[in-house]
Order: structure tokens, then C-alpha cells, then sequence
């Protein structure tokens, strides 16, 4: 236990000694947060001009002006009857208390109305922007005057029916089909991906450097394999996970200063239960991706083939990005269901899953053990990768010589 401390300690500090991990850790994340100030300061005059531009209309009553030549309005409604109309006998009375700024606008109801179906409004400014006052208004007293006073006639004709969504699936609540309930478990899906395969890579990078220094025959001389993978994991793993969180939480910071909040829906079950079940998938899974990595980079002999050669590594990760869209309609259909269970796509396709909502509990539980099953075996094989003559050995790397490895014929 001593020597594999010793082991993540050593990893901890070499990782943090390197400039260009510390760049993008913390230096990246300043950088952004001191660009989102600036940009910020610029542009708040223009982001003010163009506020006022789009501005919605003020919520105080404007008073509008109507002459009703056609002598259709007779009764206002109770709910009109607060300033928002004044009625004039002409339109020259009308045009004189507009320009006296007594009215807004006004209205112009002519004697061909029924024939013509048109109201002019006159107002003394034009901008396409603010819509047209409160024409609505209008619409309902003129309606209201139409069926003699008869508010819930009126009220019929204008808007006759409500429209009531009903799934064919009752299971299928109110929501589920909404922007966002397709934008979170799609998010999650990229962002597993995004954080297992970046810690895992750190891992490989780890490895091959050392194999090009010859600095790991010094250490494959005090510890055994089993104890340098065990601590490289666990320090390397510590490492990815505090560049996410730092992520993470310097996004949520600038999300907060920007005055903006992400709404989720209640239909998604979105609950304190998902972080942690994110924290355990992410365990497992870095567990998987970084025992593989590391597999792989007692294979390479070098930096340039191991770039190339981690498309082998990552092919599982893939697949449930190909099934996003049928796993976000069918949850609980035998794809998703498979592909949360594979230890090899788990840590995503389960996440994706417990986004949606409605999973039964023994499913992240089933998924959880598979795949720390899984992570102990390949530990166990990749272990048999850190002897002297595979790692010296200096082959070219092929992709049957890691199959082969894999299942011991090397």
C-alpha cells in the first residue's frame, strides 16, 4: 500500500508540474472568466441599445381613442373598463388629443365595416419592432359589441376550442417531449464521453513517456506491475476528475454572473440521485477506459503510434453515440437497455438513461457490478502487460497483437 501511494503521489506531482496540464486546468478557465468580463463591460451599451430596440411593450394601460362611425360599439366589458378606451364624436377631436399626447392612438371604425371587415388605427410613430399596441383590445370589444354584450359568445367564437395533448403511451408524461428533455440526456451522453476518455488519456500519455525516457525499467525495479497500474489509476483518476469539477464549476460560475439559470423540466428525473450515480459511472468506467489505455500503452512505442492506436480503445465509447437518438426515444427498449448493461458502454448509455427517467434501481445497480467486474479483469490482464519484454520489446503496434494480449496468446 506504501509503494502504490508512493506511485499516485509521484503522478499527482508530475502532472501538476507540467505546464501544459496547468494551463489547461486553471489557466484556461481564468483566461475565459477574464474574457467574459471584458466582453461583458464592451458590450453592455450595445447590449442596452439593442434591449430597447426589442423591449416589450410597457404594462401600464394606454389609453387609445376610437370613433366609431359605424356605431357598432354601444357597451364596453367590465374587464376594458380601465382607462384603455376613450371614444370621440370625429376624427379631427381624435387627431387634436393625440397630438396632445392624451391618447397613444386611435381608432377608426367606418361605416363599411361589415362589408369590409377593416378597423384603421392611426398612431404617431412607426416601429415594426413594438407590435401594434393593443389591437387585441380592440378585437374583444368589437366582438363583444357584435353578440350584443354577450361575453361568453363572444369569448366562444374567438377562441372556440382547447387543445389537450394526450400520448398514445400513458406512460408518457406531460414534457417528456419538450426541447430540454432532449437536451440533457444528449448533453450527459457528451459529456461522459468527454471527461472518461480525457482522464484515461492522461494515463497513456503517462506510460509512453516513460517507456521513451526508459524511466520505467528504473521503477518496474521497486514496485510491482500490480501496484504502478493501481496507483497510476488512482492518481491520474484524481487528477482528470479535479480538471472536470474545475470545469464544471467555473461554468456554473459564469452562468450565475450572466443573471441565466437552466430551467429542467420536472418530467426529467434530474434529482440529487444522478450525481451520484454520475460520480460511481464515472469510477467505473474511468476504471475500464484507463486500465485499457494504460494496456495500450505497454503496446506502443511511442507517442505518434499511440494516438493512432487509441481508436481501439474508445470504438465502445462510440456506440452509444451512434443509438443516441432511438436510446432518448426508447429509454427502456432493448437497445438502451442492452447497451447500459455492457460494462463497455455502461458508464454513458446508463447516464443517458437515468437522465430520461424511469429507470428501475436494479438496473444501475446490475450495470455498476458488471462493470467493476469488468475492470478488475482487465486490470488483471493489463497487469501481465508490464513485464520487461513487452515493454522494451519496441514492435510496431498492430491491433491483433492488442486482441492478443488481451486474451493472453502474447
Amino acid at each position: 500500500m506504501k509503494k502504490i501511494l508512493l506511485v499516485i503521489r509521484s503522478e499527482v506531482v508530475n502532472i501538476f508540474t507540467r505546464p501544459s496540464y496547468l494551463i489547461l486546468t486553471f489557466g484556461l478557465p481564468v483566461l475565459g472568466f477574464i474574457l467574459f468580463l471584458v466582453f461583458t463591460n464592451l458590450n453592455q451599451k450595445e447590449t442596452q441599445a439593442i434591449s430597447e430596440i426589442f423591449k416589450e411593450s410597457p404594462t401600464t394601460v394606454q389609453t387609445e381613442g376610437f370613433i366609431d362611425q359605424g356605431g357598432i360599439i354601444k357597451n364596453v366589458p367590465e374587464f376594458l373598463q380601465d382607462g384603455s378606451f376613450q371614444e370621440f364624436e370625429n376624427e379631427n377631436s381624435a387627431k387634436k388629443a393625440l397630438e396632445d399626447t392624451l391618447i397613444s392612438a386611435y381608432y377608426l371604425i367606418n361605416p363599411d365595416i361589415y362589408d369590409t371587415g377593416e378597423i384603421i388605427y392611426v398612431r404617431p410613430d412607426f416601429n415594426p419592432l413594438s407590435g401594434n399596441g393593443q389591437d387585441w383590445k380592440m378585437r374583444e370589444l368589437f366582438a363583444y359589441n357584435l353578440f350584443d354584450g354577450d361575453g361568453q359568445l363572444s369569448a366562444l367564437v374567438q377562441y372556440p376550442v382547447d387543445f389537450i395533448d394526450q400520448p398514445l403511451d400513458p406512460s408518457i408524461t406531460e414534457g417528456q417531449d419538450s426541447e430540454l428533455a432532449f437536451i440533457v440526456p444528449y448533453v450527459t451522453t457528451i459529456l461522459f464521453y468527454i471527461v472518461i476518455l480525457s482522464s484515461a488519456s492522461l494515463l497513456l500519455n503517462s506510460v509512453v513517456s516513460e517507456k521513451q525516457n526508459r524511466v520505467i525499467e528504473v521503477i518496474m525495479l521497486s514496485v510491482s506491475p500490480h501496484q504502478l497500474l493501481t496507483g497510476k489509476i488512482l492518481g491520474l483518476g484524481f487528477v482528470g476528475l479535479l480538471q472536470s469539477l474545475i470545469y464544471t464549476s467555473v461554468g456554473f460560475t459564469l452562468l450565475k454572473i450572466s443573471g441565466r439559470s437552466v430551467e429542467v423540466p420536472p418530467t426529467l428525473n434530474f434529482s440529487p440521485s444522478i450525481l451520484i450515480w454520475g460520480i460511481i459511472f464515472f469510477v467505473v468506467g474511468f476504471l475500464i477506459y484507463a486500465s485499457l489505455m494504460a494496456g495500450l500503452g505497454a503496446l506502443v512505442p511511442n507517442i505518434r503510434e499511440a494516438s493512432q492506436a487509441t481508436f481501439v480503445v474508445i470504438a465502445p465509447m462510440i456506440v452509444p453515440m451512434l443509438f443516441i437518438s432511438i436510446m432518448l426515444e426508447q429509454p427502456h427498449g432493448p437497445i438502451a437497455t442492452f447497451l447500459s448493461l455492457f460494462p463497455l458502454t455502461a458508464p454513458v448509455a446508463m447516464m443517458t438513461r437515468l437522465a430520461s427517467g424511469g429507470v428501475p434501481l436494479w438496473h444501475p445497480i446490475l450495470a455498476v457490478i458488471l462493470s467493476l467486474l469488468t475492470a478488475a479483469l482487465i486490470l488483471r490482464t493489463v497487469t501481465g502487460f508490464f513485464r520487461s519484454q513487452t515493454l522494451l520489446s519496441g514492435q510496431e503496434f498492430k491491433i491483433s497483437l492488442f486482441f492478443k494480449a488481451m486474451i493472453g496468446k502474447i
